[in-house]
């Protein structure tokens, strides 16, 4: 998948014009010789509404600034015109579109530069959870995953841009407050709880290399203890005495709870199922980064604004995480992974190589519907999306989020940290397992 590649991308028509390219090509691009989805745009993350595909019709300024609406909600995009909102993605004519240039070289180590800070943080955890129990099974199976063999990649980004926000704020004179540590700690409570709950639904064998939790114990217990790791960062969110942080955290466990209802169901026609789709990652992925960054902008005495710019890398990191993830289901081998390729086929899900799929092969259509469950389904929709442009157009809008992401790191002051915030938008977008 070269970085010249030619795209066929229907589902993002003109999407160079709306955030990544020079500020000259955005406006020859947003002309009136083309429109944009207002359901695509709102499920990206650039126009308000109430996630039926109803827009409110207000328009913003593209560059972060206060709004009072959740942040669930995010920014609409200038291009925008609210004549254009019922239009379907369907409608769009087909336009080829470049991949985004190489992504800037810098030479720092997240992990390296944040090995103090993130070195205690299983073991944290741990504490925390044993501090609230002492039966032994309990603490067993909720500690299970606590291993140390994660990515912590959540705990490692809010602290990374903690750090950054300080400095930004407060220059030499800052250090990474005692909350701040905590919410990091916190994501990573409420992440595990997501996956112990999800291994539960799904029934899944593997993760991170080792038989699952609800393999090794029965399905009331798992469930209870994902329930108990949950219950502990919610007293932990209680304990910071910060009611905006409180809602900020609380709204990342009900959109947790929408996405994984929204993920057990599927949409009737194509256009539906790509919001649907970008809709259940916002919540099931993105919002947890996204809130836990902006919450620990919020702990350091940032305004409105400055939160926000926060809370926009988190949903830029976030989304393009997932999109890798999903590409790399269909890409990477099991031991890779530490996990079965082609899991979500297994579980009837439709993901973005899929929906990008469908555009060239229909006969996509009824498996997705049918959730890929008659003989053979899983491996013919597997065949057809190598076959298509699939793979190219997800890696394609995962760099157009993480370029994003980039972009906003660097209108924050320069800083190790804040370059650590480049870096961590190319290792995701480059990661591997």
């Amino acid at each position: 998948m070269g970085s010249k590649t030619i795209l066929n991308v229907r589902f993002h028509e003109k999407i160079g014009c709306l955030l990544f390219g020079s500020p000259g090509i955005r406006r020859r691009a947003c002309s009136n010789d083309g429109v944009l989805s207002a359901r695509w745009l709102t499920q990206c993350g650039y126009l308000r509404t109430d996630y039926d595909g109803t827009s409110k019709g207000n328009r913003q300024q593209r560059h972060p600034q206060p709004v009072s609406a959740s942040p669930a909600h995010p920014l609409v995009h200038p291009c925008v015109r609210p004549e254009h909102n019922l239009t379907t993605l369907r409608n769009y004519a087909t336009m080829n579109t470049q991949q985004p240039g190489p992504m800037p070289d810098y030479q720092v180590d997240p992990y390296r530069l944040l090995e103090d800070d993130l070195k205690d943080v299983y073991s944290y955890i741990k504490n925390a959870l044993r501090r609230n129990t002492y039966q032994e099974d309990l603490y067993e199976i909720a500690t299970y995953y606590f291993d140390g063999n994660g990515k912590a990649i959540r705990p490692m980004v809010t602290i990374l841009m903690a750090r950054a926000i300080n400095y930004h704020m407060y220059q030499e004179n800052s250090s990474l407050l005692a909350s701040q540590r905590e919410v990091a700690m916190i994501s990573e409570m409420i992440h595990t709880a997501s996956l112990v709950h999800d291994d539960v639904i799904d029934q899944s064998d593997f993760r991170r290399g080792k038989p699952s939790v609800n393999v090794m114990w029965n399905h009331k217990k798992v469930t209870m203890a994902g329930d108990f790791v949950l219950a502990i960062a919610s007293m932990m969110i209680a304990r910071l005495k910060n009611n905006d942080v409180t809602l900020v955290l609380s709204q990342v466990v009900s959109d947790l709870v929408q996405g994984e209802f929204m993920q057990l169901g599927s949409k009737e026609t194509e256009n539906e199922r790509f919001a649907h789709y970008l809709t259940k990652t916002y919540r099931k992925t993105a919002s947890l980064m996204a809130n836990s960054i902006k919450s620990v902008s919020i702990l350091a005495g940032a305004d409105e604004q400055l939160s926000e710019l926060s809370y926009q890398y988190g949903r830029n990191l976030g989304l393009g995480f997932q999109l890798v993830d999903d590409l790399l289901d269909f890409v990477s081998n099991s031991a890779m992974m530490g996990k079965p390729t082609a899991a979500d086929l297994k579980l009837g899900l439709a993901t973005a190589p899929v929906l990008f799929a469908c555009e060239k092969y229909p006969e996509l259509n009824p498996m997705i519907m049918r959730r890929f469950q008659e003989p053979g389904d899983v491996e013919r929709a597997f065949e057809l999306v190598h076959k298509s442009k699939g793979l190219e157009q997800t890696q394609f809008l995962a760099k157009q989020h993480c370029q994003e992401a980039m972009r906003i790191a660097n209108m924050l002051k320069d800083s190790p940290y804040q370059k650590g915030l480049v870096v961590t938008a190319d290792y995701v977008l480059n990661r591997m397992k």
